[in-house]
């Protein structure tokens, strides 16, 4: 019996120590794992890719350079009689068989700034991508952090559920011991069984959640390897305000949110200059016949021009500076209902660290008066005066003691992981 004893009384110091770091090395390298692992982290490192590619793309300025063959069968044949030297001849002023091979170059010289909005849209994007990564190792780390801290808590539940199976199991062998020389009914090892049938069920609720969660663990990390047995996150706590002031400025979401604007702001940009003029270049070499007074054979020609076009009338072009106008403002209010968004979730974080912490600490005496309940009652019944109903109800309102405050630190953690989120802080 003081085995068990024992027992429990570990398990209550161990729920009542928070070791006061801000992250494990064990969780430090889940997240990293989780880092080169999920699938999600590749897709958006490709993104980024992706987007320095087409900045590229949009900083070549280079001639559009282009080859063309035609051949062309032209009838009726186009001649005309002349007299030459009292000769009349059928003069031809061009041919049957039409060839054409040439090269051609077009280069735009000035485009009122279409280039430079181009690049700008560009370079937006890619700044875009790059602050995406941070945004999807943020939530990929909260998102391990949750499932490590999962896995903690139902391992210490299951060690609560083990003392307790351990503890009721022993009572019924004396219980059963006491059947035998006829100091107890049947009654008292049935009742103690029905017990241990229940706590099993609970136990087996546990491991069939734990499976799960390392499951889950698998998917992210590639690993299952949990060690650490303690609720050992810690986070600086703020007021909600200094709390809401740091997010702003190292939260991905916020940063993200400030990417879709100037994103917008550049695409009307681009849409205001599609009515701006610009001067191009076209030159073409090649070779071709029709040229007087041989038609027929091919020569060597060449050309160059200077364009200016000067849009004047587009309908489209004003409707899609007001669509594009539109998306500005659109992402600006988004910005505004997700610095609301934060600064309720914040106050929740704040509210649930401090619930929960009080609710610890108010909770020790209940924990001690459970375990002297406990220990009152076994006493009283390996003496003969007390009965098993007894030891059974004070060992099962030991285990619910312990689980609650079990529960409580377990949810100050998660508050103080989700806050760490919420705030941007980088424990990683």
């Amino acid at each position: 019996m003081k085995k068990f004893l024992a027992t429990f009384a570990l398990i209550i110091i161990s729920v009542t120590v928070i070791a006061q770091v801000t992250s494990n090395n064990e969780l430090k390298n889940l997240i990293g794992e989780s880092f080169s692992y999920y699938p999600r982290m590749k897709e958006a490192l490709n993104q980024v890719d992706i987007a320095q590619e087409s900045l590229n793309l949009a900083k070549t300025n280079l001639p559009v350079i282009d080859g063309t063959a035609s051949y062309e069968y032209v009838q009726p044949k186009i001649t005309l009689p002349l007299q030459i030297n009292d000769e009349t001849k059928e003069f031809q002023f061009a041919p049957v068989n039409n060839v054409n091979a040439n090269v051609g170059a077009e280069f735009v010289l000035f485009d009122f700034g279409r280039l430079k909005a181009n690049i700008d849209k560009s370079k937006s994007d890619l700044k875009y991508a790059i602050d995406n990564v941070l945004n999807a190792q943020t939530q990929l780390a909260s998102q391990v952090s949750t499932v490590y801290y999962n896995i903690i808590y139902l391992k210490k539940a299951i060690a609560v559920e083990d003392s307790v199976l351990n503890y009721l199991d022993s009572n019924k062998n004396i219980a059963q011991d006491r059947l035998k020389n006829g100091d107890a009914i049947k009654l008292d090892v049935l009742n103690l069984q029905s017990q241990i049938d229940v706590e099993t069920n609970r136990k087996e609720d546990l491991l069939n959640n734990l499976q799960k969660q390392l499951t889950l663990l698998q998917y992210t990390t590639g690993n299952t390897q949990v060690t650490n047995n303690a609720f050992d996150f810690d986070v600086n706590v703020q007021t909600a305000q200094d709390a809401l002031s740091n997010a702003k400025e190292n939260i991905p979401d916020f940063i993200l949110a400030e990417d879709r604007v100037q994103q917008a702001k550049a695409n009307l940009n681009i849409t205001k200059l599609t009515d701006k003029p610009y001067l191009s270049l076209n030159a073409n070499a090649g070779v071709k016949n029709g040229y007087v007074p041989d038609v027929n054979n091919p020569k060597f020609n060449y050309a160059a021009v200077a364009t200016f076009k000067i849009p004047i009338y587009n309908a489209r072009t004003k409707k899609q500076i007001i669509v594009a106008e539109s998306q500005v403002k659109q992402n600006q209010l988004a910005q505004q209902t997700l610095n609301t968004e934060y600064e309720k979730n914040i106050q929740q974080a704040l509210t649930d660290i401090q619930t929960n912490t009080e609710k610890i600490n108010n909770m020790q005496s209940q924990i001690e008066t459970a375990t002297s309940a406990e220990q009152i009652a076994s006493s009283r019944y390996l003496n003969g005066i007390g009965l098993n109903t007894d030891i059974t109800n004070a060992a099962v309102n030991l285990q619910r003691i312990l689980l609650t405050r079990l529960q409580y630190e377990y949810q100050v953690c998660l508050a103080k992981v989700e806050y760490a989120r919420l705030t941007g802080y980088k424990y990683w």
